[in-house]
């Protein structure tokens, strides 16, 4: 399993909590200090979509000029934003084999890896 996220990130710190808590082993890949490739952005939006995990409720968001936020009308342009602009991802992004899921929802977890 790998973790996509930023380790100062509470809810981050929730869902890490709960993997430790419940004795899973996870990869963390902290996307402020490595970046996240275009590659990883177009996966995830195949699979997805963007909409899924660009975080418009955030303040990265609400601190953009309206040109920017107006410039948006390609899965293209929203993926360029925010991999410049990694704190607009939804965190943390969890990938474990097919399932991919954005923030921390512990029924959502309980639910996916009670199975394993």
């Amino acid at each position: 399993m790998k973790v996509y996220g930023i380790t100062n990130c509470n809810t981050v710190k929730k869902a890490l909590d709960w993997f430790r808590d419940n004795q899973l082993m996870y990869e963390f890949h902290d996307f402020k200090k490595l970046g996240i490739s275009p590659e990883k952005l177009r996966e995830w939006d195949s699979k997805a979509g963007y909409e899924k995990f660009m975080n418009k409720q955030g303040l990265t968001w609400k601190q953009l000029d309206e040109p920017t936020k107006d410039s948006i009308k390609t899965n293209e342009d929203a993926l360029l934003l925010l991999q410049h602009k990694t704190s607009m991802i939804k965190r943390p992004v969890i990938e474990d084999g097919d399932f991919l899921f954005f923030g921390f929802e512990e029924s959502v977890y309980r639910a996916h890896f009670k199975k394993k």
